[in-house]
């Protein structure tokens, strides 16, 4: 006979790091599946964290600071590349580490009580009585699906499963500096990023250039389309005769929570759940903040304090009603003629005060 867990995660993301942590801190018997050898290895992710989640995510508290680095505002260029400085009193962002950001994670998970189970692929499971029979790993009485926006949990709970992506990939160059490295550069070109955007960020020892779009025939490739944007961008940040030292790509779901998200004993958080803005395709903050908060459910439900989650505490994941109408705003109407003309006015400000900063910001004149 195999262990017998509380709850088993599967997925050492960052939603699923958080919520087997706060179980373990509850007194919960916790294991967590992780398909890699490496926590950090064959990321798919920019690793950006807001403001926000430093502040209401108890697993940040300690964070090193030297996985880290501070951004305080935006610059938005317009396809003409003309382009505004935005920023939100007090607000800011922290480019990561990344890897190294997900082996402290870890360590901090492991720390509370979690074990961790690397090169652990999670295949089917089989509904008991108390709970699920997960074959070679045991059996458990919760079973949480933090593995992906592609996750084999929803797939096998017959849950729901992500249909829209756009497809992000990113060249990491080691050891450059970048001029106004205060600030998270972003670019829009229907051309090159249809659906979203191009960016550019001073990270931590390494700036970080990237692209995300719809997946669509009849569109460059991925490489061409990153040829074509450090073209663009050279004027400012001339990158095209470096070599990047690292490239990541992935999927990004952007339709919003899936449905069914749950089903009794089983919950699904991070990008198994959708739990992505569909505008900005930021996932972190959502990840830990609910991730946290299913584990602090789950806990009260196995130790008789609650509901299943699957009943109730579903109800709080994010709708996302605003940034899945300007998704599709984005995704229907894209004109860069009209970023051109509109960078700079009231409307374009508020708008991506609500996109990056959640509240009112600040902005210069175009440039």
């Amino acid at each position: 006979m195999g262990r017998h867990t509380d709850c088993t995660v599967v997925g050492a993301s960052f939603a699923g790091l958080a919520c087997a942590s706060e179980l373990a801190r509850a007194g919960a018997n916790v294991a967590i599946l992780e398909r890699k050898a490496d926590v950090g290895a064959k990321l798919h992710t920019t690793g950006i964290i807001v403001k926000d989640a430093i502040d209401q995510v108890a697993l940040l508290d300690g964070l090193p600071g030297a996985l880290v680095r501070r951004i305080d505002g935006v610059r938005l260029y317009a396809p003409n590349l003309r382009h505004v400085d935005l920023a939100a009193p007090g607000y800011y962002f922290l480019a990561t580490d990344t890897p190294e950001l997900m082996r402290w994670l870890a360590g901090r998970t492991e720390d509370a009580g979690v074990r961790i189970d690397y090169r652990a692929s999670f295949a089917s499971c089989d509904r008991r009585a108390d709970g699920f029979d997960l074959g070679e790993h045991g059996t458990t009485r919760y079973l949480v699906g933090a593995d992906g926006p592609n996750s084999r949990v929803a797939k096998v709970l017959g849950l729901g499963q992500n249909t829209r992506f756009l497809f992000g990939v990113e060249y990491e160059y080691a050891g450059l500096e970048i001029p106004d490295a205060d600030q998270l550069h972003c670019f829009i070109d229907r051309r090159l990023a249809p659906g979203y955007i191009g960016w550019v960020v001073a990270g931590v020892g390494a700036v970080q250039v990237g692209l995300a779009r719809r997946v669509r025939e009849a569109q460059p490739s991925a490489d061409a389309a990153m040829t074509g944007f450090l073209e663009k961008i050279s004027p400012f940040f001339d990158f095209r005769a470096k070599r990047p030292a690292s490239v990541r790509a992935g999927m990004i779901p952007v339709g919003g929570v899936v449905s069914p998200v749950a089903a009794p004993d089983a919950l699904l958080v991070g990008d198994a759940a959708g739990m992505v803005s569909p505008v900005t395709a930021g996932g972190i903050h959502t990840a830990l903040k609910h991730g946290a908060a299913g584990g602090r459910a789950i806990a009260d439900y196995l130790q008789g304090r609650g509901d299943d989650p699957a009943q109730t505490f579903v109800g709080t994941y994010p709708t996302f009603r605003l940034k899945r109408c300007l998704r599709f705003l984005f995704d229907h109407f894209q004109s860069d003629l009209a970023f051109n003309l509109l960078l700079g006015t009231r409307p374009m400000r508020a708008a991506a005060s609500v996109v990056y900063f959640h509240r009112k910001g600040v902005f210069n004149s175009p440039k």
